[in-house]
């Protein structure tokens, strides 16, 4: 064989090679885009449980701190018919609860 003959010889295995290698590296890509994003729908769907959890958990906060409203509503109306009957009694108490209510008032309205 000539000398030009073996250029363009190698040349063509070259070309040849490269091309393997090209299409395996594609398909090394494409197998791996899958890979990728089934790892990311995996953190999208932890993300999402955690979100949920406290959401719950913000729910149940809520729910006590409603309770917990309810029962200190109930115990100032106790508190204030204490305070009505202690002045339809008479007491001499009264006066000065009346003027801690009204102050009390006056301090919310401020």
């Amino acid at each position: 064989m000539s000398r030009p003959m073996v250029l363009v010889f190698l040349l063509v295995i070259l070309i040849i090679t490269s091309q393997f290698e090209w299409k395996q590296q594609l398909a090394n890509e494409l197998e791996a885009g899958p890979a990728i994003s089934q790892k990311q729908q995996r953190i999208a769907d932890r993300e999402e449980a955690v979100k949920e959890k406290i959401i719950l958990s913000q729910e149940k906060n809520i729910q006590r701190l409603n309770e917990l409203v309810l029962t200190l509503q109930q115990q100032l109306l106790q508190c204030r018919s204490s305070v009505n009957k202690l002045n339809d009694s008479g007491n001499p108490f009264s006066t000065n609860i009346s003027e801690i209510e009204q102050q009390q008032q006056q301090t919310l309205q401020d």
